[in-house]
């Protein structure tokens, strides 16, 4: 097995070198079809994992453990094949190596760039280790009803304030969402890297489990947890307030309709 020579470098290291080389600007590469997938994605998700639930509850013990595994992996199998195009202009913009003053492509010329040089099917790369992915979300749900239940059960501190109460809970909710995301996030991370290694333009890598074996003789198992730092600092604030929200939203409407 072929093991680099080199130390990796952590994320410091990598954003100062961007800093350094690219500038700036170079952080905020593909912000543009990331803002535009971001808002369609989660509507998609939650609408299908509500309605996925519904279902589900009445073929199984209802908000059972396995209703909450084949909702969220519903959703999200539907999620990802709707949306992979989008977030494959995003990794490939992020992934373009420039020299800094020169002109980066912007999301159309991007999406333009891939269609022209790969069609249709190049839109759909890192699809399977998306699917792969889904065991992320599966993970993360099944541990998040799991700490919701609990906290319904735990009974508060006596108190008059109806708003005091409903902020703890909301809070709870947070920190649910974020323990929940962060346990998913290490267990499945390796799909991440391998999702990136087959959107990279003109690379060697050609299928889910080729990319797999190839990283793993030609790097080591350490290397599909690369960039794992940086993932747990995007994604759990964003899965715990994006939840948190989605719950009290929930609330609120059942709420209004009562």
């Amino acid at each position: 097995m072929v093991r680099p020579t080199s130390v990796t470098p952590g994320l410091l290291q990598v954003l100062k070198s961007i800093l350094e080389k690219e500038g700036p600007k170079s952080l905020f590469r593909g912000l543009g079809p990331n803002l535009v997938g971001v808002a369609p994605s989660r509507a998609v998700y939650f609408a299908c994992y509500s309605k996925a639930k519904e279902q589900f509850n009445g073929i199984f013990v209802p908000n059972s453990n396995v209703v909450h595994i084949f909702s969220a992996g519903s959703a999200a199998f539907v999620t990802n094949s709707l949306m992979n195009p989008i977030w494959m202009v995003k990794t490939r913009m992020q992934l373009e190596r420039k020299v800094r003053g020169s002109k980066q492509m912007n999301t159309l010329q991007c999406a333009r760039h891939v269609y022209q040089t790969e069609g249709i099917r190049g839109f759909y790369r890192g699809l399977t280790a998306s699917y792969a992915g889904i065991s992320e979300t599966i993970i993360c749900f099944a541990i998040y009803e799991s700490l919701k239940k609990c906290l319904k059960e735990v009974p508060l501190a006596s108190s008059t304030n109806g708003t005091e109460k409903n902020s703890t809970s909301f809070f709870g909710l947070m920190a649910a969402a974020a323990i929940s995301k962060g346990c998913a996030s290490c267990i499945a991370y390796p799909h991440e890297v391998i999702r990136t290694r087959l959107r990279e333009e003109g690379t060697k890598y050609k299928s889910f489990v080729q990319t797999a074996r190839l990283v793993f003789r030609e790097e080591g198992y350490l290397a599909f947890y690369r960039g794992l730092s940086a993932q747990l600092i995007r994604q759990i604030p964003n899965t715990a307030i994006v939840l948190s929200t989605y719950e009290f939203i929930v609330y609120l409407l059942g709420d209004h309709a009562q």
